[in-house]
């Protein structure tokens, strides 16, 4: 059916009228002079013709024909490997990175947005390119001058790209089960031994080199992730010799099958540590906090693609009358005006704006961590994302999943059947529940480690900063409300959490749909005061936000607060 279309004039809106952009750019003097709104007008309204006119039309081929892997040797389906080096060579994979490393220097969010409509385009295409940034910030700020020099550019520009190897087939979650070896050398090397699952990218025919960051083992090192060390192993060295780096099959999977997902071997490859001994984690966490917030915007975009197939669809199918009154520009009988339809689709919808709202401030936040002028700011900022981080990967990749569902179901028997394109969405975005971290994890991150430990401080001072500039209109003491009720249950669950060892576990994932709802509310909030009151393209969805979603929250604090009173 339809490929995906992105849609800069609706995005540009969030980015200017919501969320403020230019003004809040203008205090970062690193970015000030990126602030131009025709920039960055042009800027989205370019990357939306490329992910459009290049990328989607590939996503049907991706899907049915998929990757081919023949004696260690993977093929991307047809018309990827061309894309790919258009994407690069055009500068697109080089947006946000700095500007001395071959990069534009352009704000964070302008990336985010390019990688949202891209996972909506073909989320399996978009795989290739998605570890790249954090990559090349794993790599800045923790390499060797040396490996810098032979490594960075190339990530930062894309002309190479990079793969995160961390999962072993008994060593999911728990990375302290990691045994891939790495031993040292007289030279300073090291020669890395193990086998690494569930790598995407691993192995393809998309860039002329692929940069492996991986997880090993000292031979003196303790047991546990404290025990980990980051190592990188090219796929061609320098002198242009190849490593020791098996790719032994590629995965048949669910959905993704435009991208590879390889079993790689290690046979005593030569290799160079990244970052100190013993601090793997640390070194690889730049890279996984940035791979959850993409997988957040995969969600988002994925949503989005759904959405537009299911409302396209409802426009045309025409069925039985539907009830309520007649309109001078619609038949009486398009399933659009069904209210079970369109039910689904403002709900989505209203997922979808304010998902972007929230993903779009978090980039903007991690410029503000990295170039704001004042402390304070920085820190709130970096308060603001190591909150929202788990929170967006967690509800944004559970709605793609249940929302395409959703969407399908607008279509019928239709949306069963592959004609339509609307099934790929759901197998798709299937994953993005797992991977990055599953949501579980997601959720004791976010409460276990973000919140307890501070007795639930950062937590509410987020809340602070969602509170700041309400009114006293009717959505602004509902919202007011709805924080108080959070900072109250997240007082419950400080309180009751040390009496038990299994509670915080246990609530977890409710108390981060809590949270998930009130940021929802806040994001729905300001779309609402930026737009027109009687344009019905953002206030249909806000009114399916307060009378479809938020409701749930009430539901969520009382499963909370029955445990914390066992």
């Amino acid at each position: 059916m339809n490929a995906y279309q992105p849609n800069a004039a609706e995005t540009t809106f969030l980015l200017f009228d919501v969320l403020r952009l230019p003004q809040q750019l203008a205090e970062l003097p690193a970015l000030a002079e990126t602030a131009d709104p025709a920039l960055m007008q042009q800027v989205l309204e370019e990357a939306g013709k490329f992910v459009a006119e290049v990328v989607a039309p590939l996503n049907r081929d991706g899907d049915e024909i998929g990757c081919r892997f023949e004696a260690g040797r993977v093929t991307t389906p047809p018309g990827f490997a061309d894309a790919y080096r258009a994407f690069w060579q055009a500068g697109w994979p080089a947006l946000a990175t700095a500007t001395e490393d071959g990069g534009q220097g352009l704000p964070t969010v302008l990336e985010a947005v390019l990688y949202e409509w891209l996972s909506a385009a073909n989320h399996g295409w978009t795989m290739a390119p998605g570890l790249l940034h954090g990559a090349y910030e794993c790599v800045k700020h923790h390499a060797s001058d040396e490996l810098k020099a032979l490594y960075l550019d190339k990530l930062a520009t894309g002309e190479w790209l990079a793969t995160m190897c961390l999962t072993e087939p008994h060593a999911g979650s728990d990375l302290g089960l990691v045994r891939t070896k790495a031993v040292p050398q007289a030279d300073g090397s090291y020669r890395l031994s193990g086998t690494k699952i569930f790598i995407s990218g691993g192995e393809h025919d998309l860039s002329d080199n692929i940069v492996h960051l991986v997880l090993a083992r000292l031979p003196d090192a303790p047991a546990g992730p404290k025990g980990l060390s980051l190592f990188l192993v090219p796929k061609f060295y320098p002198d242009g010799s190849r490593s020791a780096v098996v790719c032994e099959r590629i995965e048949e999977k669910m959905g993704l099958h435009g991208s590879p997902t390889c079993v790689m071997r290690f046979d005593e490859a030569s290799a160079q540590i990244v970052g100190e001994p013993g601090r793997g984690l640390n070194a690889m966490f730049v890279m996984m906090n940035a791979a959850r917030l993409h997988v957040a915007l995969q969600g988002v975009g994925l949503l989005d693609a759904a959405w537009q197939k299911a409302d396209a669809y409802a426009a045309e199918r025409r069925q039985m009358r539907a009830p309520g009154p007649r309109s001078d520009t619609e038949p009486a009988d398009l399933i659009a005006r069904h209210p079970a339809m369109r039910q689904k689709l403002d709900t989505q919808r209203a997922w979808v704006d304010a998902g972007r709202v929230l993903a779009y401030r978090t980039a903007l936040e991690l410029d503000v961590a990295k170039h704001h002028p004042d402390a304070a700011r920085r820190a709130a900022a970096q308060r603001w994302c190591a909150l929202t981080t788990p929170v967006l990967k967690s509800a944004f990749t559970e709605q793609a999943f249940s929302g395409a569902s959703e969407c399908l179901q607008v279509f019928g028997g239709h949306g069963y059947v592959r004609e339509w394109g609307i099934e790929q969405i759901v197998r798709d975005a299937r994953v993005s529940m797992i991977y990055e971290g599953t949501n579980e994890i997601q959720a004791i991150d976010l409460l276990l480690r973000k919140v307890l430990p501070d007795g639930g401080a950062s937590l509410q001072a987020l809340l602070d900063d969602l509170s700041h500039n309400l009114g006293t209109g009717a959505q602004d003491t509902a919202l007011r409300q709805r924080i108080i009720q959070l900072r109250e249950l997240t007082q419950a669950v400080v309180l009751a959490a040390p009496r038990e060892d299994t509670l915080a576990h246990e609530v977890a994932g409710d108390y981060l749909r809590a949270t998930a709802l009130v940021l929802l509310q806040w994001a729905g909030h300001q779309i609402e005061r930026a737009a027109p009151a009687d344009d019905d393209r953002w206030s249909r969805p806000a009114q399916a936000l307060r009378q479809r979603v938020l409701p749930e929250f009430a539901m969520r604090e009382q499963m909370v607060l029955a445990r914390c009173a066992q």
